[in-house]
């Protein structure tokens, strides 16, 4: 899989996205997004690319599957990475290959649907991927930052939208778990080997700073 260089398309100057990030509690953010464009020319290795400019090799999706439709928008792609990851498929980012991307513009930077389904979606993307026994083992933690990602949503952004979303995930839970069963089929890496893949886990008050170069964007869409 492949990750190009994704600038901000009314921001020339500011990478929207480098390829995916994600942390041991199953948070995912775009590798570099906020940065300025460096002069880097060799691929790096990332978790995943973002789709809104992807290449992929046709032996890994006729492998693990194509993106889940049951996710609509946002996170599919880290699904996707996730399940080919452990499948023993790798990830880099190709700085030599620049997109300008119009960031969200489906359903708009905060907005009610997109709060919603990042909602939803967040809480398939964990049930369906995370291995055990370490899922059970990073639950606690799990259920910690993301009553945090809730409380933040309900003070600061009057957002109950994301708190909806989570609630319709869990009430497809058995949908999910039938999935998780095939996605943990393919697995053939060790949790030493899974571990190196994940970004270091931050504070929660700091999980924040990792999205604040999209307020601009709905600022100014609102």
């Amino acid at each position: 899989m492949c990750a190009s260089k994704m600038l901000f398309a009314n921001q020339p100057h500011v990478i929207n996205s480098a390829g995916i990030n994600i942390d041991p509690v199953g948070i995912a953010w775009d590798y570099r997004g906020g940065e300025q464009p460096g002069q880097e020319e060799e691929p790096i290795e990332v978790f995943g690319p973002c789709a809104g400019a992807a290449l992929y090799r046709r032996a890994v999706l006729e492998e693990i599957g194509l993106l889940d439709e049951d996710f609509f928008a946002y996170l599919e792609d880290v699904d996707l990475a996730w399940r080919a990851r452990p499948a023993g498929w790798r990830a880099l980012y190709v700085p030599a290959a620049r997109v300008y991307h119009l960031h969200s513009a489906t359903l708009g930077e905060g907005s009610p649907f997109k709060s919603f389904l990042l909602g939803r979606n967040k809480v398939w993307l964990i049930l369906k991927n995370y291995p055990m026994p370490w899922l059970a083992y990073y639950l606690p933690l799990i259920l910690l930052y993301d009553l945090s990602a809730i409380f933040y949503a309900l003070v600061a952004r009057h957002d109950f939208h994301s708190l909806r979303g989570r609630a319709r995930a869990l009430s497809e839970l058995s949908k999910i778990w039938q999935k998780r069963r095939k996605v943990q089929a393919l697995c053939r890496i060790t949790h030493y080997e899974w571990r190196k893949l994940l970004a270091p886990l931050d504070p929660p008050w700091k999980v924040p700073k990792r999205y604040q170069h999209l307020k601009c964007l709905s600022s100014t869409r609102k």
